[in-house]
């Protein structure tokens, strides 16, 4: 049986409302497992509840109700052993000015009891690429170079549960890739990595599996090669040698796009694409190019959240 590197039941989290308002729900009895070694992404929009399931995580936020256990350690039962297990990176730069990166590390590796025998501050910094600005002071660091910091403030303590809190928003293309390349290493090492993010074409490049979160529920949860198998529609996108009127079996919506390609969208389940091709040569269309589009993970995010609304 695969090992359980996260296990939530019932998560509820109710905050009190002010000046006679009603309580906000952030979370509504949300159950996840993660498994151990993989990559997972928790997606959701803005205000779904992610950044709160996050901060129990990292026991910055007290839960309302419900039970959750990191590594195998539960966080009422065992709250040091929970947290020493998980590493966050969080969205906010929150880095001290006046600390140099190898004294935030090794300050951080401290809080987190580390002896100093046992710390990993060189290797951490060549390994976020700030070994050159080890004796630096943060606050002449670029943005970017703040957020590689964030990373190995998460590291110290060399925990089993890496949790990136959209990691890439507002970076270089460079900085993602290195920091992409340093999560897949971590990973290929055994470290389980929980990712949130708003460019979901991260997600669908670099998850195993996936949670989508909406109004604080989680509505699936599933590999990602399932969750894109989940839409039905199919784009046939065709270069036609001249304009041609075409009638096309029922449930076949087509579009011009701005290079005059036409684009023939259809369900997969109702028609084939051999079927639309031959009502397209019935009709007396050549065609000189043909290619599909494939729903991709933008689209199985906006179907769900929008029906979840």
């Amino acid at each position: 049986m695969t090992r359980q590197a996260i296990e939530i039941t019932g998560l509820r989290k109710t905050y009190a409302g002010q000046k006679g308002e009603p309580d906000k729900t952030a979370l509504n009895g949300v159950d996840l497992s993660i498994p151990a070694g993989s990559i997972f992404g928790l997606l959701g929009p803005n205000g779904a509840g992610k950044s709160t399931l996050i901060n129990i995580l990292a026991g910055l936020v007290n839960k309302t109700s419900g039970q959750v256990g990191i590594w195998g350690f539960d966080q009422d039962v065992n709250p040091r052993q929970s947290r020493a297990a998980i590493g966050v990176m969080p969205q906010e730069l929150n880095i001290d000015p006046f600390f140099t990166p190898r004294g935030a590390l090794d300050v951080q590796a401290g809080l987190y009891g580390v002896p100093k025998s046992e710390r990993r501050t060189e290797d951490i910094l060549e390994l976020i690429g700030l070994s050159d600005k080890a004796e630096a002071y943060a606050r002449t660091l670029s943005g970017g170079m703040r957020r590689r910091l964030l990373l190995g403030k998460a590291l110290v303590h060399n925990p089993a549960v890496l949790v990136l809190d959209e990691p890439t928003a507002g970076v270089d293309i460079e900085l993602r890739q290195m920091l992409w390349d340093n999560v897949r290493a971590l990973n290929k090492q055994g470290m389980t990595i929980i990712l949130t993010t708003h460019y979901l074409e991260e997600a669908e490049e670099m998850c195993d599996e996936i949670a989508i979160i909406n109004h604080g529920e989680v509505v699936v949860r599933d590999t990602t090669a399932t969750l894109l198998g989940q839409l039905d529609a199919k784009t046939l996108v065709l270069t036609l040698e001249r304009d041609t009127a075409l009638t096309l079996p029922e449930g076949v919506t087509q579009d011009r796009k701005p290079d005059g390609r036409l684009a023939l969208t259809y369900r997969r389940s109702q028609i084939s694409a051999g079927q639309i091709l031959a009502a397209v040569a019935e009709a007396g269309g050549v065609v000189v190019d043909v290619t599909s589009e494939e729903p991709d993970l933008q689209d199985v995010f906006l179907s769900l959240t929008r029906s979840a609304a």
